[in-house]
Order: structure tokens, then C-alpha cells, then sequence
């Protein structure tokens, strides 16, 4: 969420920012400003009002204490008018600051200066790309149908038992998912994440805090009951780890990994291009997440992208780099890059990991703030990354990695399958 000094000093410049989006944002800015001076003006009467009743209310005191009861009495009919109206001010102040609320939060992230212009994807900046596009044998097979040669993953049974989009993942399908876990939360402890694990659901004000709610309140699982969500991702309960929290200086970095199965609606997904592992309802994936001091966050974003790269060198799987365009950037980031693998048996780059920086956008709805060298409060920034989501990191090893004597494990994964091969 921006901040309101930030919008009523920088309407301008954040206008032309926006456009990066695609979005007119004059309009809301200035229905912003004028609730903002609305509440302002409802704030300084009821200050006005309340200070009032204080000051006749001592005099009402001192009246009686030297016995002049019927003036007294008479102002205190005029305290009572000036409650009833405080009390009318301050629902209205209620209410106008309610209303401001509801506009911030439909005001997305201010993109970054190196963000591109663009409407779709197909306005993505490749900035990197390495490993070799592997040659197939005549007759591969796309990852799904690989699933059911080897019996590794059964989306029927899935189905079955939970509807389209919850696979059930068997025998060696399965332990290579679980070695993908390990490793990819070995390799991140490492590089001195600290491994938790997170509740799989998470309150409203969690999914306020990191942009969640209301933007993809649609895409979530919402246990009406309780009132809970599933998470979409581990970002939003690590990050909610520190909501309304004031930090020191010097506890900077904060790195946080975790492994959490992830729920998201997807409505709307249809069609071959979410076959298979492609896009699910239910996948597993290993998140990082940092809490950076504003100086050193972007430093921390190239960091991130280093390390994500590292994971899938060790992989030996052919990706790319993206830097995603205005139109295609998420409501709470200001800079992400896209990480996509090459999947060779359906002849297209599969989405495996998003890192973005938030800067203070997540930050100011959670309340996470640090005191700086001189004692004041400043908002920290907030950062996350995929390290890696599975499902299509999956789909990639059994495509690429597939021969006619079966599908091939990368050498890193072995220990911790305890195979070399699936056939």
C-alpha cells in the first residue's frame, strides 16, 4: 500500500509511473486526497469539539464546588449537545478514514524505473538466458504422459479424490518430489536462510498485510467457518511473521526459507497449456523470503536472482531470465524478475520462480518498521522469490531429462533420491 504522504507529495510522478500499468491513476489519487482531507477536516472538528467539552466540563466542576449549581446545570446541557456530536464525528471519522482505507488498497505497486512498458507477457525483457536446449529422441513423450508410462503420478486419481488439479504423486514420482524439497531447502539454508515452517492457513489480516486481499481474494481457498485462508504461497504467513513488529538496524537481513504446499483457485484455467503439472489447484514449493533495510534491498534482489540461478545451474536445466513488464507485474511488486524453464517435449518456457522486491508497498500494510540511526520509525522493505516451486521444475526433469531407457535423475538429487533413474 502507498503511503499517503508519498501520494499527496509525488502525484505526479507516481501518475506517470502507473502508466507502466496501463492504469489512469489520476483519478483515484485525487478521490484519495480528497478523502484524506475529508478525514482530515472531521479530525481537527472533533479534536475541536472534544477539547470544548473538556474545558467546559472543568468549569462545570469548579461551578459547583463555589455552589453556583443552576449555572452549572445549565452548561451542562451543552456538554451533552457536544457529546452527541463528538460521538456523530467520530463516526463520521470512522468512516472516512474506512473509505480511504478501501481506496488505498485498490492503488497497485509504483513499478520500479527499470521496468519496461508493456501490455502482456510478450512485453517481458529477457536479460538471461543459458544452458542448452537438449535434442529428444524421436517419439518423447510431454511430461504428463511420462507420469503415466512410469506411474509416477496419477492425475486420474487425483481427480477421484479431490477434483482436476490435486495430482497424487507415487513411488519414485514421489520421492523425487520430496528430494526436490530437501535439496532446494538444503541449498537455501546454506546461503543463510533461516528454515521454518509456516500454518498452512492464515487470517484476514494476514492476507491484507502482504496484498493478497482484496486484490486475489478470488484465487483463494476461503474456510468460511473459521474464517481462514489457505495460503497461496509461503510468502504471505513468513512475511506475517513480523506484522506491526519495530526492528533494529542491526537485525537486518532478515532471511527466512520454507516448504509449504500451496492452494490457488486458478479460476479460469482451462486448455492444453495447463495439462499436466502446468498449473494446479495443490502444488509444493520452497520459498525465500527477506526483510531487507531500504539501502540494501535491491542489492538483496540481485542476491536472490544469483541464488535461484545457482539451484538451476545445479540442475543442469536450460532457463531464461525475464524482467517483467508493467502490464504483466504484480499488484504488490516494483520490480520482478520471472524465471522460466525450457520444456522441451511441449516446446515452450514454463514459469518456475518470481523474485520481486515490494520495497515499502507490503511493509506499510503490515506495520513492519525499524528504527533507524536517529530513533525514528522508517518502514523496512519486504522481498520474496521462488527457491523453487516444483510442480513445473518436475515437469522440466522428466521431459528433458527423459531416454529410451527411462528418465534420468540430475546428479544433485541422487543422494537424496536414492535412485540414479526411473524406469
Amino acid at each position: 500500500m502507498l503511503q499517503l504522504q508519498t501520494i499527496r507529495e509525488n502525484k505526479e510522478s507516481i501518475i506517470v509511473a502507473l502508466k507502466k500499468r496501463n492504469i489512469d491513476a489520476e483519478p483515484m489519487l485525487s478521490k484519495i486526497i480528497e478523502l484524506d482531507e475529508k478525514r482530515r477536516s472531521i479530525q481537527t472538528e472533533l479534536d475541536a469539539t472534544l477539547a470544548e467539552s473538556n474545558k467546559l466540563s472543568k468549569e462545570i466542576g469548579m461551578l459547583f464546588k463555589s455552589g453556583k449549581a443552576q449555572e452549572a446545570n445549565a452548561l451542562k446541557e451543552k456538554t451533552a449537545g457536544l457529546k452527541e456530536t463528538s460521538k456523530q464525528l467520530g463516526d463520521d471519522l470512522n468512516a472516512a478514514a474506512a473509505a480511504l482505507q478501501e481506496q488505498l488498497y485498490q492503488i497497485p505497486n509504483v513499478p520500479h524505473q527499470t521496468v519496461p512498458a508493456g501490455n502482456t507477457d510478450e512485453d517481458n525483457e529477457e536479460i538471461f538466458r543459458e544452458g542448452d536446449i537438449p535434442s529428444l529422441e524421436e517419439g518423447a513423450l510431454p511430461h504428463w504422459e511420462l507420469a503415466k508410462k512410469y506411474d509416477i503420478i496419477d492425475f486420474e486419481l487425483g481427480v477421484k479424490v479431490s477434483g482436476a488439479g490435486f495430482p497424487v504423486y507415487k513411488g519414485k514420482g514421489a520421492r523425487l518430489q520430496r528430494a526436490l524439497i530437501s535439496y532446494f531447502l538444503d541449498k537455501n539454508t546454506e546461503a543463510g536462510y533461516t528454515e521454518v515452517q509456516p500454518p498452512l492457513m492464515v487470517n484476514e489480516a494476514s492476507g491484507y498485510g502482504t496484498g493478497q486481499l482484496p486484490d486475489k481474494e478470488g484465487q483463494m481457498y476461503h474456510v468460511t467457518a473459521d474464517d481462514l485462508y489457505l495460503i497461496p504461497t509461503a510468502e504471505v504467513p513468513i512475511t506475517n511473521l513480523h506484522r506491526d513488529d519495530i526492528l533494529a538496524e542491526s537485525d537486518f537481513p532478515i532471511k527466512y526459507t520454507g516448504y509449504t504446499p500451496c492452494f490457488r483457485r486458478e479460476a479460469g484455467s482451462y486448455g492444453a497449456h495447463v495439462r499436466g503439472l502446468n498449473r494446479l489447484h495443490q502444488f509444493d514449493k520452497v520459498e525465500i523470503v527477506r526483510m531487507e533495510h531500504p539501502n540494501n534491498s535491491y542489492a538483496a534482489l540481485d542476491e536472490m536472482v544469483e541464488h535461484v540461478k545457482g539451484l538451476l545451474q545445479d540442475l543442469k536445466l536450460p532457463y531464461r531470465i525475464l524482467r517483467l513488464c508493467g502490464g504483466d507485474l504484480g499488484f504488490t511488486s516494483a520490480l520482478t524478475y520471472d524465471f522460466e524453464v525450457f520444456s522441451t517435449a511441449q516446446d515452450r518456457w514454463l514459469e518456475i520462480s518470481s523474485v520481486s522486491n515490494f520495497e515499502t508497498f507490503q511493509a506499510n500494510r503490515l506495520k513492519l518498521r525499524f528504527k533507524d540511526e536517529n530513533g525514528k520509525s522508517q518502514l523496512a522493505h519486504t522481498l520474496n522469490g521462488s527457491a523453487l516451486a516444483l510442480p513445473r521444475v518436475l515437469a522440466g526433469i522428466l521431459e528433458n531429462y527423459q531416454t529410451k531407457d527411462g528418465i534420468k535423475i540430475p546428479e544433485v538429487l541422487i543422494p537424496y533420491c536414492g535412485f540414479e533413474v526411473i524406469d
